[in-house]
């Protein structure tokens, strides 16, 4: 299981929401966070429907479960990462 967040450096949601999965990595560290940003990591074309970020996706055995988008608290991204790790 791993959680795919997709921002840029430009995006000042993306500065926010930035300090909020780094607080809730801690809370889940069996999980792989991969972090690429929109305008640098080719990996993050690889993920449709970006029209606005910051993007978390959730993947189970390589497949998208979920996905969080936008401005969130830490409370809201770790009850996603519950629901999802529950699947």
């Amino acid at each position: 299981m791993r959680v795919i967040v997709i921002s840029a450096i430009w995006c000042s949601s993306c500065l926010v929401m930035k300090k909020v999965w780094t607080k809730v990595k801690q809370e889940f560290p069996d999980l792989e966070w991969v972090e690429y940003d929109l305008d640098f990591d080719q990996e993050a074309s690889l993920y449709q429907d970006l029209e606005k970020l910051p993007v978390l996706i959730f993947e189970k055995n390589g497949l998208e479960c979920s996905r969080l988008i936008g401005e969130k608290s830490v409370e809201e991204v770790i009850s996603w990462v519950n629901e999802n790790t529950s699947i």
